[in-house]
């Protein structure tokens, strides 16, 4: 996707175009535009091979014309909220005129990033300020245009929404240049806030092209944001035999599928490896009584921790499994085994390990083991897997997903469903998988 500010130019003929231009240039599916037109109430301008999705001369969205428009909501004339399938985006453009404003705004975003309740979020668009000083100068020096205060709101945003500023480099990137009083003016103001269990799997890159090149249709620098978000074709979904298949090739986009993540378990006779090394290693030291595998499938590795002398339970929502949601919480330990990597979302991940903290007590623990990034692209290899968000169609006839996840990303998820790594907590010998180990605070 990309977001730009238009300055107002999409009624010249000459601007659509090279917008156009650059958008298939880019293979961009879905573009994010602050100020595309003027009058604000006007109809939005064609914009050859895309869809409008929604907005108005304050803000827009639109998507290639082969793509489902997405929901799109206007809660205030500076903010707009659209879902591309699981990723919420806040596409703003702050206030151009007073930093009073713009730390209003930014409060009020910062509400309605806590409203999402932990989904995974990208805020976008024009802020009109600089977070940092060397962000923004006035010929060679620093520029008094964006307050203190406006950073610390800036700051308490990304902080109680988990967002890194994507772009922050060493060196600014600029974004906007332009001659005031005589002097350069220049500021990195436009901006891609994103959460930051996401950071491993997008790319953000400004793109001055747009405003510097020969073929330049605005004054902003582009961003191209690259987040693994495979969106739905407006192909009908009950067509006999779809083109993307027909052709062979794997698609950008796709026709909507049912995920059927319990037909990845595995029907044991024995308990899994993960289930025995958590027994022989961590339910002694860390003091566990009772347990619940969170996602058991079939229920073998419950029948492990019961062999073992522990009260055990085991929940897996696919009903077929037998194994309905326990009565009670406040359990000493909940395992996820292999659960994570079979679910097609950051966000079902989020809500996964949200419900297996709720049936662990407080400064308890929750272990996830997850396949590894290595096996998993090398299965997809092998396999000549389907690319889908930010992992893979193991079956495509099954509705099957797999993404390997690394450690680092098990716990930056955790931290969304209020856990913390286990400070005291061996290191699990698990060769060929990832794991972590969490506590449930108890404050």
């Amino acid at each position: 996707m990309a977001s730009v500010n238009l300055n107002k130019r999409l009624g010249s003929l000459d601007a659509r175009s090279g917008l156009a231009s650059w958008l298939r240039e880019h293979g961009v599916k879905a573009v994010l535009a602050q100020e595309p037109f003027k009058p604000a109430d006007r109809l939005p301008p064609v914009l050859p091979g895309f869809a409008f999705a929604g907005g108005d001369g304050h803000l827009a969205l639109w998507t290639s014309e082969d793509l489902t428009p997405p929901p799109v909501t206007s809660p205030d004339t500076w903010v707009q909220r659209s879902e591309l399938d699981w990723l919420v985006v806040l596409q703003v453009h702050l206030d151009s005129y007073t930093g009073a404003s713009r730390t209003a705004q930014l409060a009020e975003l910062a509400s309605m990033a806590a409203a999402e309740g932990g989904r995974p979020l990208l805020v976008c668009g024009d802020f009109n300020l600089a977070p940092r000083p060397e962000d923004g100068l006035f010929g060679e020096e620093i520029s008094d245009f964006t307050t203190k205060v406006e950073r610390r709101a800036l700051q308490q945003l990304m902080q109680g929404a988990g967002l890194v500023d994507t772009t922050a480099g060493t060196a600014p990137a600029f974004t906007f240049e332009r001659v005031h009083l005589g002097r350069p003016s220049r500021f990195r103001c436009d901006l891609a806030l994103l959460s930051d269990h996401l950071t491993a799997t997008t790319t953000v890159t400004p793109d001055s092209g747009v405003r510097t090149g020969p073929q330049a249709f605005t004054d902003h620098s582009a961003l191209l944001i690259d987040v693994p978000v495979t969106l739905q074709s407006a192909e009908p979904v009950d067509v006999l035999f779809p083109m993307s298949e027909l052709s062979g090739k794997s698609p950008t986009v796709t026709v909507k599928r049912e995920y059927q993540p319990h037909k990845t378990a595995m029907n044991r006779r024995g308990p899994s490896p993960a289930s025995r090394v958590v027994t022989a290693h961590l339910t002694g030291p860390l003091d566990v009584k009772s347990v619940l595998d969170h996602g058991c499938g079939h229920g073998a590795d419950v029948t492990h921790y019961r062999s073992s002398g522990l009260d055990a339970e085991g929940f897996d929502p696919h009903d077929g499994f037998g194994w309905p949601r326990p009565r009670r919480a406040g359990f000493d330990l909940v395992t996820s085994m292999f659960v994570l990597n079979v679910l097609p979302d950051p966000w079902r991940r989020i809500q996964a390990l949200e419900d297996a903290a709720s049936f662990v007590r407080p400064g308890g623990h929750v272990v996830v083991v997850a396949r590894s990034p290595e096996e998993i692209t090398k299965a997809a290899a092998d396999g000549g897997w389907t690319p889908h968000h930010d992992g893979f169609w193991s079956s495509l006839s099954k509705g099957t997903f797999q993404r390997g996840i690394a450690p680092d990303e098990i716990i930056a998820l955790a931290r969304r469903a209020g856990l913390v790594p286990t400070v005291e907590a061996p290191q699990l010998p698990l060769p060929g998988v990832c794991h972590a180990v969490l506590t449930k605070p108890e404050t």
